[in-house]
């Protein structure tokens, strides 16, 4: 169900109105906007850093999809907070992985590639099942938030993402750290256990580390290599 070109231009009008309409809205109220704008054709995705967005969502919506993409470079951790989510919240959970298991991949591009060249593990591992996981849908959602990274400053509430032709949700664009912790803590939402033990942003384990206090949220992911994002996001 991959978006017409012919409805490519109402949906990026639609986005760009949505953006400036909603900026300053709470999150619950941006994702009951996309669920009845969208219904079926709208999933979430989530890193399982937390279950916060696939707890809004599933207010917004019972029963939305949400998308995990499961790299084979997981901590237990993240596969257990993924696990907990599908349980005890009414989603549906739906876990993509890539083409090739980490053994097909290593035997293609050698071991570790993740050290070599992060850019094209990431692209294996994670663009290109997105990239397939968003084929369905006509709008997904995202944890994205603008006081992660300088590089996620401009991000906007709901925006067009002109790479996939869909319009992308980021309900928690807003929000700083404080306001996640808050409504965590008021409304019981799982958070995965490494977070209280020095990882507050979560990819693959290993080209994630421990962030040291001081250092940005996202100090921690693929330290030393000059990264910062994945390719996910932009």
């Amino acid at each position: 169900m991959s978006v017409p070109a012919a409805d490519r231009d109402r949906l990026r009008a639609l986005a760009e109105a949505k953006g400036a309409e909603l900026e300053g809205a709470h999150p619950a109220e941006i994702l009951g906007w996309a669920a009845v704008e969208f219904g079926d054709a709208l999933c979430v995705t989530s890193s399982m850093g937390d279950g916060l967005v696939a707890h809004l969502a599933a207010r917004a919506m019972p029963g939305i999809d949400v998308i995990f993409l499961d790299t084979g470079y997981h901590f237990a951790e993240t596969i257990g907070t993924r696990d907990a989510v599908a349980a005890t919240l009414p989603v549906t959970l739906v876990s993509v992985t890539p083409r090739q298991s980490v053994a097909e991949q290593d035997a293609r591009y050698g071991p570790r590639l993740y050290e070599r060249d992060p850019d094209r593990c990431c692209a294996l591992r994670k663009v290109e099942p997105l990239a397939r996981a968003l084929a369905p849908y006509h709008a997904w959602a995202s944890g994205v938030r603008r006081d992660e990274a300088v590089t996620r400053r401009a991000v906007r509430v709901v925006e067009w993402d002109e790479r996939r032709g869909l319009v992308k949700v980021n309900p928690l664009a807003a929000w700083t750290q404080a306001e996640v912790d808050r409504y965590v803590a008021a409304h019981g939402v799982l958070v995965n256990p490494l977070t209280d033990d020095g990882y507050p942003s979560i990819g693959c384990a290993p080209c994630t580390r421990r962030v040291a206090p001081g250092e940005g949220s996202r100090s921690g992911r693929w330290a030393g290599q000059g990264k910062t994002e994945c390719g996910l996001h932009g």
